[in-house]
């Protein structure tokens, strides 16, 4: 299968050298020092275990048009990053070309095909100004949970830490061929990916986490192990998740997993960073607005009250916004004797 992957960083990076690894004919769409980066030495992938496989049979370029029609689309850049590449889009896209969303969070697309009356409402947090359906048509779209961690060491060098499944679904419920034949190219890459029939519950079920083990890590530059074994922040992290839990139940979501178990499988994971504590640290602009921000907003749209969600919320923006303005990156120095 000809593939495209928009993004090649810790997930798109993963995925990318998977689906080479399995013979497809994978092209890696990137920028600055990736694309370098893979041009010279293609993709190097250090498997959990240590094991370090190097991937030539891809192909890196920054040019769309170049790249041309696909058979799928993975666009995997983070969700603040996704306006500024769905224009370029259609060039990759050829009259049936499915495109597989890889973002965390609330996605653009949440309302459509949903049916009753927030059918089509855009969530302004993730999808504005200008409507990322006008670049990306819903129709094309096939939703996926991203529940893998993964890093990037250097350019083009991704350590997969933990992790296998990515859920795939069909926007409106349906199993059709184009998903079961995406569920399949992921699982000849070693993947568990199982088509689902309500793709929005198991973005909850994942959002359900980042939306507060993000923030608070990025917070406290802490480790899930950290937050979950320190009894104030695992009490927040649960009142955060309570929150978000009635908001997802006033819009039609039952969460599959008791909040107990969801926050006992975010300890298992251990001292890892979660993704919005690595950009922190990297001076990258992080999720707020996918992870929290969408939160509150479907919260406003659901008359749900979140004061918890809320004051993080406008901690962790205020974060994002004064290492935006100082050009800035926030990490923890070791200045002080460990006791």
């Amino acid at each position: 299968m000809k593939i495209a992957i928009v993004g090649a960083g810790a997930i798109g990076g993963l995925v990318g050298a998977r689906l080479a690894l399995a013979g497809e004919d994978v092209t890696l769409v990137v920028r600055g020092q990736t694309l370098a980066a893979i041009r010279a030495h293609g993709l190097k992938l250090i498997e959990q275990d240590g094991t370090a496989r190097e991937i030539r049979n891809v192909r890196a370029t920054d040019d769309y048009a170049a790249a041309g029609a696909q058979d799928l689309v993975i666009v995997a850049v983070k969700a603040h990053q996704l306006e500024a590449v769905a224009h370029r889009l259609p060039a990759l896209l050829g009259a049936d070309t499915p495109v597989v969303t890889m973002q965390n969070g609330i996605p653009f697309w949440y309302f459509h095909k949903h049916g009753g009356p927030l059918e089509g409402r855009q969530v302004l947090s993730v999808d504005a100004p200008v409507p990322i359906a006008h670049s990306i048509a819903p129709d094309r779209v096939i939703g996926c949970v991203v529940y893998p961690a993964a890093e990037v060491v250097s350019p083009g060098v991704i350590r997969h830490v933990e992790g296998d499944r990515f859920p795939v679904g069909e926007l409106d419920g349906r199993v059709t061929a184009r998903v079961e034949s995406v569920s399949q190219c992921f699982q000849r890459a070693g993947f568990k990916s199982p088509v689902l029939a309500d793709i929005r519950a198991e973005i909850w079920l994942k959002l359900w986490g980042n939306l507060s083990f993000n923030p608070i890590s990025g917070l406290s530059h802490a480790t899930l192990a950290d937050i979950c074994g320190f009894a104030l922040t695992r009490e927040l992290a649960a009142n955060m998740m309570r929150e978000a839990q009635s908001v997802a139940e006033r819009l039609g979501i039952t969460l599959r997993v008791p909040l107990e178990k969801r926050l006992a499988g975010a300890e298992k994971v251990g001292h890892h960073k979660t993704s919005m504590l690595q950009d922190i640290e990297a001076g990258r602009e992080p999720e707020v607005d996918a992870l929290v921000g969408s939160v509150v907003e479907l919260a406003r749209i659901s008359q749900t009250p979140t004061p918890h969600i809320d004051a993080v919320y406008a901690l962790v923006k205020l974060l994002a916004h004064k290492m935006a303005g100082a050009g800035a990156q926030v990490r923890l120095q070791g200045v002080f004797p460990s006791r």
